[in-house]
C-alpha cells in the first residue's frame, strides 16, 4: 500500500468506518507507516490518529489533542551548508535558532525542503516522525523535558503518539540540546 497517496474518498471511508477518534488509538494498518508501526508496537506504544491533513502544525494538533502547544514535539529536518542533516525536535511553541544550532552543530543550517524532508526522512512535513529514520542525527531540546507527556508526529499530518521525554530520547537514541528559542 502506498502511504503517500490517500484519495479524499478513501480518508472519509475510514471516518466513515470510526478509524479516526480523538485519544483512540487505531490499528497499525490505517495511514501509519509500516516502520513507525514497527517502533511503536515494540515500545507498547500506540498512535492516536486523526483525518489526514489535520494536523499539520504545532497548535492544530495541539487543539486536536486537548493539550498545550509546548507538548508537541515538533520534528524539524535542517540542512547543513555542508550537506549533512540533522533532525531536531523541539516544543511546538518554541522556533530553532540559528546561532543556538550553527554552535550545536558547528556550521550554518536552513530548513531541508519539503523535498528534501520526504527524500531523507520518508514523511512529508506535517508529519515527519523523529523515529523510524536512519543515518540523520537526532536531536531533541531539553525544553520537552517539563511536561510530563510529548506528542511527536507518527509519521502522518493527522497523527501523534502520546510519550514521555525519558522514552522520546531512548526510541529515537537522540541527544539532549538547547536549539529552540521563543517564538514571539
Amino acid at each position: 500500500m502506498d502511504f503517500g497517496r490517500r484519495s479524499p474518498l478513501a480518508a472519509r471511508s475510514r471516518c466513515a468506518r470510526g478509524l479516526y477518534t480523538a485519544h483512540r488509538p487505531v490499528d497499525h494498518e490505517g495511514m501509519i507507516p509500516a516502520k513507525v508501526a514497527a517502533v511503536l508496537a515494540a515500545n507498547g506504544l500506540s498512535a492516536i490518529e486523526f483525518e489526514e491533513g489535520s494536523t499539520p502544525t504545532s497548535p492544530l494538533a495541539a487543539e486536536r489533542l486537548g493539550v498545550r502547544v509546548g507538548q508537541i514535539a515538533k520534528s524539524i529536518l535542517v540542512k547543513a551548508k555542508d550537506g549533512r542533516l540533522f533532525l531536531i525536535v523541539c516544543p511546538g511553541d518554541l522556533r530553532l535558532s540559528n546561532a543556538k544550532l550553527k554552535g550545536l552543530l558547528g556550521v550554518r543550517t536552513s530548513m531541508a525542503t519539503h523535498e528534501e524532508t520526504y527524500a531523507a526522512t520518508g514523511f512529508r512535513p506535517g508529519g515527519v516522525c523523529p523515529f523510524g529514520i536512519d543515518g540523520i542525527p537526532v536531536y531533541v531540546d531539553r525544553a520537552l523535558a517539563q511536561y510530563d507527556t510529548v506528542y511527536p508526529a507518527a509519521g502522518t499530518d493527522g497523527s501523534g503518539v502520546a510519550m514521555s521525554y525519558a522514552d522520546l530520547l531512548r526510541i529515537t537514541g537522540g541527544t539532549e540540546c538547547d536549539a529552540a528559542e521563543s517564538a514571539g
